[in-house]
């Protein structure tokens, strides 16, 4: 790094993301963590945003996944030189001779390109992880995403190279007090899913995280997330409980995990924790016109079965789908409340997005959410009338009519309780 004074470091992030993790920790809950997302991650800043979620509570939350083969995203993809995008380190492969060449390039180039491209995004971001968890088709074509769970020597080298990259620009990488403590304190993580026969996994874990197992402060990567289904498993089929409870046993101790996974409110969990305990719990919101506070019982005998089991080596909580659809999960609410995308369009205000992806996230949040209460904010065909809508202009005119319409249908609905 240039020995001179950055104008612009004033601006870089300062915290830690592992002392998010003390503070939970010492706050006796879970951490939240918004998981990445191509194109939708800016839930997480509405979820930061939320009033009724504790300051003292910040959640975690990724960047968007950049898609190199979507312009419609309006970035530009990191390139290596003039006219060169980052798949033709795959191209320059396959123009050798047979697979094996392939290989020995994807070998040789990704850890420069993601420690390359982590020095890049360093001074405007806490930290960088390699996520080996998308099971999209055009990721595992690339030799990326769900496909690197069968390369994890390749994983290693990813991390250690990057995290090399990092202390060579003057980063503060190391797991000591004084790095995490730092101002130029960042970290490297991994997110992963899970193989069919689970001694595949732990030897990806074993292999990535690279200590000796007693003190911890030698590992490769600051923490782990874990999605426990298979490269294949479908998002409709239920995590793999037994799975998540075997591999937070073994490593819990050694290195911070967060779940992915299932995690659509706070009170239906598949499992318990001390974390969960009554006194530590966000008291949970519904999307009505005033916070009611919902009872903590499970909602079907299924969930009720899953409760007994118990991960007390579990970290932090990561949601994906369910946070697009209600940005306030972690606040406790439900569903998504109307104060979410008043935030939402406040952000839009500030940092303007695509009008496409601004519309799903808005049709995300008007609709039910993935917990047991099914409500929405306005119905499926008010919804497809938003997505017709072709300028921001007629958005918000059609976003006003809509609101309107469905706050006289809720106080019809009251006039009609109040009579009974």
């Amino acid at each position: 790094m240039d020995s001179g004074v950055d104008e612009n470091e004033h601006l870089y992030p300062t915290l830690h993301p592992l002392k998010l993790f003390d503070a939970a920790k010492s706050q006796g809950r879970y951490l939240y963590a918004c998981a990445p997302m191509v194109r939708y991650s800016k839930v997480g800043d509405i979820s930061l945003r939320i009033p009724r979620l504790p300051p003292d509570r910040p959640p975690l939350w990724h960047q968007p996944v950049l898609d190199p083969h979507d312009p419609g995203q309006g970035v530009q993809p990191l390139r290596r030189g003039p006219g060169e995008r980052p798949e033709h380190i795959h191209q320059r492969g396959r123009r050798t001779r047979g697979p094996g060449a392939h290989h020995r390039a994807v070998r040789r180039l990704l850890p420069l390109e993601l420690a390359r491209a982590s020095s890049l995004a360093a001074p405007y971001v806490s930290g960088v992880d390699l996520n080996c968890g998308c099971p999209q088709s055009w990721a595992c074509a690339e030799s990326l995403g769900a496909a690197l769970m069968d390369r994890r020597e390749l994983v290693r080298d990813m991390v250690v190279e990057t995290r090399s990259r990092l202390a060579r620009d003057g980063w503060a990488v190391g797991l000591s007090d004084e790095d995490v403590e730092s101002p130029r304190g960042r970290s490297v993580t991994v997110k992963i899913r899970v193989h069919q026969d689970l001694r595949r996994t732990m030897d990806f874990i074993d292999t990535v995280l690279g200590d000796d197992g007693a003190c911890g402060w030698k590992r490769n990567i600051d923490w782990l997330t874990i999605h426990p289904r298979t490269r294949k498993t479908p998002s409709s089929t239920p995590i793999d409980l037994e799975a998540l409870e075997i591999l937070t046993e073994k490593y819990g101790k050694r290195v911070p995990i967060l779940v992915s996974g299932d995690v659509f409110t706070l009170r239906t969990l598949p499992y318990t924790s001390h974390l969960l305990d009554d006194g530590n719990h966000t008291p949970t919101f519904t999307s009505s016109t005033g916070p009611t506070v919902a009872t903590t019982t499970t909602t079907s005998s299924s969930n009720s079965q899953h409760q007994q089991l118990h991960l007390p080596n579990l970290s932090g909580l990561m949601s994906a789908r369910a946070l697009l659809a209600n940005p306030a999960l972690f606040a406790g609410y439900e569903t998504c409340p109307w104060e979410a995308v008043d935030v939402f369009l406040a952000n839009l205000a500030r940092a303007p997005l695509i009008l496409k992806s601004s519309v799903h996230h808005l049709t995300e949040m008007l609709g039910p959410g993935y917990g047991a209460d099914k409500r929405a904010l306005i119905g499926k065909r008010d919804r497809e009338k938003l997505t017709k809508c072709g300028t921001w202009i007629d958005v918000l005119d059609c976003l006003e009519e809509l609101r309107a319409k469905a706050g006289s249908a809720t106080a019809a609905e009251k006039r009609v309780n109040n009579t009974r």
